[in-house]
């Protein structure tokens, strides 16, 4: 490779680099942004407490002379219907629930990214078979579809992330193919063909990178439905079973207690609120970060 072609790299990766901190920075320089990070923070760091046991009491432990104890120093949230400590629960329900959305949504993003680039750019019949699944788990209500999955298989937390991945994959194959249907006829694109590269390696190297900041988006705001599906699974008794601590579950014991143990219900519900509010958020400050109208140059 010559200098001046080394010369060029160089300043393409520094450009590069230069652009995706400054899309980062006015991400999280505007409101939503701001608000996102502090929201968010707070939910990761519960989450971590419930993960790794640093709460002061243990998630299960049922104390039954503590039952329906209201929030106090001992027990930060109160205690529900069989003295457990609603703190822990909160904390421990996050935890299962992010590990669900992540897991769920990064096998969507994964299959389903996949099948709407191969559709998109080779088209034909792998374009055809994939409109068909797509149509046809597109034509089902997602929470409908993520029930019946649910319902079907053994219940476990790795059923109910199947069940969300699922019900995503469509959106993800959608969102991937429409971009792939532009980009394969740019210039830069058309010419990486001409001078000889396969059409596999030109996929990799010029039109899957160029829909990284679409994917990003798209992930973020699909890890707020996913915390949100959950939570709707397993108040409708599908999701996570007991005793794993669930927000969705702890929202449905909280039902017939709301009168004389309203912290029961408002905990609970307000983590769900945060996380869904916070990764909506973010997903729209990167969004208008990376919408070359609005962004950041």
């Amino acid at each position: 490779m010559s200098n001046t072609a080394k010369t060029i790299d160089m300043t393409t990766i520094v450009m590069g680099s230069a652009r995706r901190k400054s899309v980062w920075r006015a991400a999280f320089r505007t409101p939503s942004g701001i608000a996102s990070v502090v929201l968010m923070t707070v939910i990761v760091i519960l989450a971590i407490m419930g993960l790794f046991g640093f709460t002061p009491h243990d998630p299960a432990q049922q104390t039954v002379s503590s039952a329906l104890e209201g929030p106090g120093s001992t027990h930060w949230f109160g205690t529900d219907q069989f003295g457990r400590d609603v703190f822990a629960r909160v904390a421990s329900g996050l935890a299962n629930s992010l590990r669900i959305a992540i897991v769920s949504v990064a096998a969507a993003a994964l299959a389903g990214t996949t099948l709407g680039v191969l559709a998109g750019y080779y088209q034909g019949l792998i374009d055809r078979i994939v409109g068909v699944i797509t149509n046809v788990l597109f034509a089902f209500p997602s929470l409908l579809l993520a029930l019946a999955l649910a319902a079907t298989l053994q219940r476990s937390w790795e059923t109910v992330a199947l069940s969300i991945a699922i019900v995503y994959l469509p959106i993800f194959a959608r969102v991937a193919r429409g971009p792939v249907l532009t980009l394969r006829s740019a210039d830069y694109v058309m010419a990486s063909t001409a001078i000889g590269r396969s059409r596999l390696s030109t996929l990799f190297e010029h039109v899957i990178p160029n829909m990284r900041s679409i994917l990003v988006v798209q992930i973020t705001l699909s890890l707020s439905w996913a915390i949100l599906t959950e939570a709707s699974l397993s108040f409708l008794g599908f999701g996570t079973p007991p005793p794993a601590a669930s927000l969705g579950g702890m929202v449905e014991d909280a039902q017939s207690l709301t009168s004389v143990a309203p912290w029961m219900l408002y905990f609970p519900g307000t983590a769900i609120v945060i996380a869904v509010i916070g990764l909506n958020l973010l997903g729209d400050s990167l969004r208008a970060a990376l919408d070359p109208k609005t962004g950041s140059h």
